[in-house]
């Protein structure tokens, strides 16, 4: 079944009696080449590039939920390659132009939206460590502009410009960024991975590995044994548990981050917004509805809900920033899994368990790296060498002292 205006069009005279499930739901083999533990955004993308880019078959996905029922359908949709240190600056530019070829790539429209991501500044050292980042991200390739306070006056005169303890000098913008549909993403790569043969296999949890001699040799599931070739683990929040089931301690902490979404409005946000003067950042959606979030929930968690005083403190960064969200009623709020690593960037790499792969770690960003992610982490799977974007996301940089810091806050996961 393949997507276009004239089978929209066709569909809606005959009363919409034509569409199709977007993909199969198969009963599980009793082994596979390539077993993919998680059916996310990150997943799915694995599976499809997999099958699609590498020309690999007998691949499955396990999801002990629904398809999508993570943290890809619990973000805030925010895609942008403005990072500043060469381990991640090329991974997110990759991902990016990915990005920006997906919808045609999956035949599925996944509402990317370039409309640009403005990252605001308070103070002249913020001002000197902005055009380091601009500089930065043009030399590697990507695309960066410095916005003087008329500049952005005349873009979101709606800012409070003249706060007293925060006041706007100017923003960092990236044009190419900007916001993409989360659970059409996921759709999307689903779609695309089962139409090359891939196994989506929902409402079904790995509950162990099943590891002889030092090598996998499957999973075991609330629906049985599965054999697997190789296996590639990719569950987010959930790493730290999952990962515990073959041996393995992560460098990492699971913390819940909020994000809340407004009664529909007027179309009044250009872009994506962020505050630089405290953990805040808002876009407008489709259906008018003010999409934002601020920092994670301090303490450890495995659940997908968070508390009040972060959604103070979010809506305090808001009011600060722009006064008139305070007419706005919030319509609803809602809690994602985050694998928050020691140094606030991912891990994509091989296990000391032969066959067993590991991609988690990502932190509060890890929808952007969607394609990107699922791109390396296929690369790894097929070839058993690390992409070229990739390889400064092993798991061993800790003890090698080979940490990235990009936000520069040190080795605490609950501060990156």
């Amino acid at each position: 079944m393949k997507f276009s205006g004239f089978r929209v069009f066709a569909e809606a005279l005959k009363g919409n009696t034509g569409w199709r499930p977007l993909w199969r739901n198969p009963e599980p083999k009793s082994d596979y080449d390539y077993v993919v533990v998680g059916g996310g955004g990150h997943g799915l993308a694995t599976a499809y590039y997999l099958a699609k880019t590498f020309g690999q078959s007998r691949i499955a996905v396990l999801e002990k939920g629904w398809l999508g029922s993570g943290n890809i359908g619990r973000n805030t949709t925010i895609i942008r390659s403005n990072y500043l240190l060469p381990g991640n600056e090329p991974f997110y530019e990759f991902s990016m132009k990915l990005w920006e070829g997906l919808e045609q790539e999956l035949n599925f429209n996944a509402m990317v939206s370039q409309r640009g991501v403005i990252n605001l500044f308070h103070s002249d050292s913020q001002h000197d460590s902005f055009r380091r980042r601009a500089n930065a991200v043009i030399l590697a390739g990507a695309d960066a502009r410095l916005l003087s306070r008329e500049d952005l006056r005349a873009m979101v005169p709606f800012l409070n410009f003249d706060n007293a303890r925060f006041p706007i000098r100017g923003a960092l913008l990236q044009p190419r960024g900007g916001t993409a549909r989360h659970d059409g993403v996921a759709w999307g790569y689903a779609r695309g991975a089962d139409l090359r043969g891939v196994d989506l296999i929902q409402n079904c949890e790995v509950t162990g590995f099943r590891i002889v001699d030092g090598k996998i040799r499957g999973v075991e599931t609330s629906r049985g044994y599965i054999g697997a070739g190789k296996v590639g683990v990719a569950v987010a929040g959930s790493s730290g548990r999952v990962m515990a089931m073959a041996g393995m301690r992560l460098p990492m902490e699971s913390h819940v981050l909020q994000a809340y979404v407004s009664e529909g409005l007027k179309p009044i946000l250009p872009g994506v917004i962020t505050f630089g003067a405290g953990h805040f950042y808002i876009s407008q959606s489709d259906k008018g509805g003010l999409v934002f979030g601020g920092d994670i929930d301090g303490y450890n968690s495995y659940a997908q809900r968070g508390n009040l005083p972060v959604v103070e403190h979010a809506a305090e960064c808001g009011l600060a920033l722009m006064p008139m969200i305070g007419r706005a009623r919030l319509l609803r709020m809602w809690g994602g899994l985050m694998d928050m690593s020691m140094d606030g960037s991912p891990i994509i790499d091989r296990t000391n368990i032969e066959g067993l792969f590991f991609n988690g770690g990502w932190c509060i960003g890890g929808f952007k790296a969607t394609p990107a992610s699922g791109y390396s982490f296929a690369h790894l799977l097929a070839t058993g060498s690390p992409h070229e974007t990739a390889r400064a996301y092993r798991l061993d940089r800790f003890s090698r002292g080979y940490v990235i810091d990009e936000t520069g806050t040190g080795a605490h996961p609950n501060l990156h």
